[in-house]
């Protein structure tokens, strides 16, 4: 892959983006759940060498560490991965933490018997490149394994709520949720897997009162929402409106104390 100006600005800009806020919060309250689905999905066990991808903080890392694999974790994000090795030291599991981009994998071909990655891989921008890395790392016969925030579901909804007030990405550049469409996912895959499988699921999400809540929370402490506002900080007029439909949306989202948030759980076994 030849790597251009605009692709080291991009990934400088990526990491940027997810040191921003609390996402270690968020990940910890929040999402922590999903690490244990993907690891039992996935079929890790024992002895199972496994790659946890754009790992964050090691939700997905942690649990199958716990099963007995041998398991790396990789992150753009230097905060994260800081934060990741302190998780899982304080969890008693051995983990090999690096920094890495998604979209160039420092591993090998054939690597590992298991490449997982919880709403994580569905972050780099340019997602052929990252499919094909997840592909070329897991030897024949491996899993990979994925979850992703789907594009009907209520994060894949936030992203559409703030994309009008966002600048326009670069060439090339795919929005994340499209990781969470079947079909979409089938076609970055392509041949090189055979069986695949994909279940939509939900998770139950009971942190907020109501729409107002979730906003502020990510407003403060999700990067890509921190991300919208500055770009829009200079006009009050713009704030407002965003303000208003990301409470809108939430409060459209919540049923009593539980938000559902829509993910696409995929297992697919590579030739």
């Amino acid at each position: 892959m030849n790597v251009t100006t605009t692709d080291i600005e991009l990934e400088a800009k990526h990491r940027a983006l997810w040191a921003l806020g609390d996402y270690a919060a968020i990940a910890a309250t929040i999402v922590r759940p999903l690490g244990p689905v993907l690891v039992e999905a996935s079929g890790i066990g024992p002895g199972d060498r496994v790659l946890d991808v754009a790992a964050g903080t090691g939700n997905v890392a942690i649990p199958a560490a716990a099963t007995g694999a041998r398991v790396t974790a990789s992150d753009l994000c230097p905060e994260l991965v800081q934060e990741g090795r302190r998780l899982s030291a304080d969890a008693g599991v051995t983990i090999d933490w690096a920094e890495a981009n998604a979209e160039a994998l420092p591993y090998a071909d054939n690597s590992f018997d298991a490449a997982l990655s919880c709403i994580g891989v569905m972050f780099a921008p340019h997602h052929q490149q990252a499919a094909d890395e997840l592909v070329r790392v897991t030897r024949p016969g491996g899993r990979i394994g994925l979850i992703s925030w789907t594009p009907e579901g209520f994060i894949g909804q936030l992203f559409a709520t703030m994309k009008p007030y966002v600048p326009a990405p670069p060439p090339g550049v795919s929005p994340p949720p499209r990781w969470g469409d079947e079909d979409y996912l089938r076609g970055l895959l392509g041949d090189r897997i055979g069986e695949l499988t994909c279940e939509r699921r939900e998770l139950d999400v009971t942190a907020y009162p109501d729409g107002a809540a979730f906003r502020d929370h990510f407003k403060a402490d999700y990067g890509p929402t921190i991300s919208a506002y500055r770009a829009i900080a200079a006009d009050a007029d713009r704030v407002a409106a965003l303000d208003a439909e990301i409470a809108a949306l939430g409060d459209k989202f919540l049923t009593g104390s539980t938000m559902p948030w829509e993910y696409l759980l995929t297992v697919a076994n590579t030739h």
